[in-house]
């Protein structure tokens, strides 16, 4: 049986690009968003670190994180 790959319209091209782009800034909104909505203070530094992060995987793992910590620092506890 062959095994289905997806191929993404545009693959390596720039609509890839910002597809991707594109996700990882509504990672970096929410991650923010939530934890302005439970009240964790977000320092400029932490701001600027999560808004210029592109991997998805991470910003997937913070995005976990905002959910629960007390301190924005914790988002990068295994760091």
């Amino acid at each position: 049986m062959a095994a289905y790959t997806p191929n993404f319209p545009g693959s390596n091209s720039i609509v890839e690009e910002y597809w991707l782009e594109g996700r990882a800034k509504g990672k970096t909104e929410g991650i923010l968003h939530i934890l302005k909505v439970r009240g964790v203070e977000v320092p400029d530094s932490i701001r600027d670190r999560v808004a210029s992060c592109t991997d998805l995987d991470v910003l997937g793992t913070w995005l976990d994180r905002s959910l629960t910590v007390e301190r924005a620092e914790e988002l990068f506890a295994d760091e």
